[in-house]
């Protein structure tokens, strides 16, 4: 029997945990929800909160070590989700846009670009645009989808 698909959600800053939930149970697939801190999580068979050391990079590390190819990683981190899909996993942006081994080279230089400037100009540059509901509803389909592939691979 192949192994039950997971999810790991890098929780910590994560705007898509309550959806996450209720595809996993309608999908029947554990969850881990890995944070520095302890989170609040429903109390399901399926959740699991994991909560590591406030090191630098301890949920990350934690997360990397436990992906591999029938893993589905949420997170925002750009280096994060290059250790995961170097680990075999499906990642996910909270956004729904997949990174993928072809996407993660250009998004690590567009980071490094973007960390540079900021050093050069401060905190004057804005951020990302605000999380929309178009947002959580990419995030929904796409997590389904990357499910229901694991799924049939089974």
């Amino acid at each position: 029997m192949a192994a039950v698909p997971q999810i790991l959600i890098d929780a910590d800053a994560c705007p898509v945990k309550d959806e996450i939930y209720r595809v996993a149970w309608r999908h029947e697939v554990p969850v881990k929800v890995v944070s520095n801190s302890r989170l609040r999580v429903p109390e399901h068979p399926l959740i699991e909160r994991v909560v590591v050391s406030d090191g630098f990079d301890a949920a990350d590390d934690w997360i990397a070590e436990a992906a591999d190819a029938r893993s589905v990683v949420v997170t925002a981190d750009i280096l994060l989700a290059d250790r995961a899909l170097k680990a075999g996993a499906t990642v996910l942006a909270p956004n729904g846009k997949p990174f993928t081994m072809a996407s993660i080279g250009p998004a690590i230089a567009t980071r490094a670009i973007m960390a540079d400037l900021r050093a050069g100009m401060g905190d004057g540059m804005g951020g990302p645009p605000p999380f929309s509901k178009a947002d959580r509803s990419q995030f929904l389909q796409a997590l389904d989808s990357a499910l229901v592939r694991l799924e049939r691979q089974a």
